[in-house]
């Protein structure tokens, strides 16, 4: 644990520190995202934020390979490499798109070559909770590999639209994924190094070392570099953290057991998830683009029935939250207590988001003393989106 945590926080304040360097740089070489239409923010902001969290992952891992402990984990297998490789060409993309601006096709193409690479240098999805266990043959894993990637790049990407939504929702997925693989390894006796624990570890201090610079009102975004990137790592997170776990070994200790290693990454995921689906759905329904951009994210919808900007962030963070922490109880607590604490965090959480200006001091009325209309609402600046994310 300790080694995790010195190299968490290594990502944390190398991502931090650089942050500042890269908005000027951002500034200087234009990558400022403009005020459109269908944003939420009123001034042009820099972006390439995705540069500073790059910084933090290489910080760690480089921490990590001189580490007793975690060297073990670039000492077998070629993942480390194979996570590299993703992880430069989806950068190299996302630096392109937040420059000039790519269309979505190039955008799905340059994403399927990033997560191709890492799929066929190991990092691979290699078994599906189908008829017990079913062992995917070479062919099949890639295209599943491949299509876990593309999901989770383009959830995140959608979900970036205020103010420090993806880094912290980024950050408590990443940290569910940390507490399981974490646990797990403890509890049944897994080797303790492993790339899905670090990687997660990685994922918590990029995200708390880019939120100072991010959060309400941000002074840079992280652009599609920093949300593509961030996905991918999840997406790396999930894969490698489903390929170390055997799941008879779970058989007595939770509920689903076989299911459970990719019921979580679905858990923790479920708020971006949830809004990619529902976006595609909706736009195709109105016979448009499914990566036409508009303002009927979930975000959207929280500022629309009265929630502040920072009220909005915070309830997309709390529901994570109780998402992950219930998906991980379920596999080291009793069952009855993990499904009573999530139905109790539920009524909760859907209490505060119907009652918008319960708690508020700042929400003007009219003279009858009903609300403001929610156009008065302040305005948030988010983190610049891609095709889809707007």
């Amino acid at each position: 644990m300790r080694e995790y945590l010195l190299c968490l926080v290594a990502a944390a304040l190398a991502t931090y520190l650089v942050a500042g360097p890269v908005q000027s740089l951002a500034t200087r070489l234009g990558f400022v995202a403009p005020v459109r239409d269908r944003d939420v923010h009123d001034r042009p902001t820099p972006t390439l934020g995705g540069l500073a969290m790059l910084v933090g992952l290489l910080v760690g891992l480089l921490l990590a390979s001189k580490l007793k402990m975690m060297s073990a984990v670039f000492e077998t297998g070629n993942q480390p490499l194979a996570l590299l490789s993703g992880v430069a060409v989806i950068v190299a993309l996302g630096i392109v798109d937040d420059k000039w601006g790519l269309d979505a096709p190039t955008k799905l193409a340059g994403q399927v070559l990033a997560a191709g690479l890492m799929a066929f240098q190991g990092i691979t999805v290699i078994w599906l909770p189908i008829g017990g266990t079913l062992v995917l043959d070479p062919i099949t894993s890639v295209l599943v590999t491949v299509f876990i990637v593309l999901i989770s790049i383009n959830a995140i990407n959608f979900i970036d639209g205020l103010d420090g939504l993806a880094a912290g929702i980024v950050a408590i997925a990443a940290a569910g994924f940390f507490a399981y693989s974490y646990l797990l390894s403890v509890e049944l006796g897994v080797e303790r190094a492993t790339l899905a624990t670090l990687v997660s570890a990685l994922l918590i201090g990029m995200c708390l070392g880019f939120l100072p610079h991010n959060a309400y009102r941000a002074r840079i975004f992280m652009g599609d570099t920093g949300s593509m990137l961030l996905g991918l790592l999840l997406a790396a997170a999930t894969i490698t953290l489903a390929g170390q776990v055997d799941p008879s070994a779970l058989a007595g200790r939770a509920l689903l057991p076989t299911l459970l290693p990719l019921l979580l990454p679905v858990a923790v995921m479920a708020i971006p998830l949830l809004d990619l689906f529902a976006a595609v759905i909706r736009r195709t329904r109105a016979r448009r683009n499914p990566f036409a951009p508009d303002k009927e994210h979930l975000h959207h919808r929280l500022l629309q029935i009265g929630h502040s900007p920072v009220r909005a962030v915070l309830l997309m963070y709390a529901w994570t939250g109780l998402l992950a922490g219930s998906a991980v109880a379920l596999a080291f607590v009793p069952a009855a207590y993990a499904i009573g604490g999530f139905l109790f965090g539920v009524v909760i959480l859907v209490v505060i988001v119907r009652s918008p200006r319960w708690g508020r001091s700042d929400v003007p009325s009219t003279q009858a003393g009903q609300p403001a209309a929610v156009a008065q609402v302040r305005p948030l600046r988010p983190g610049r989106r891609g095709d889809a994310a707007s």
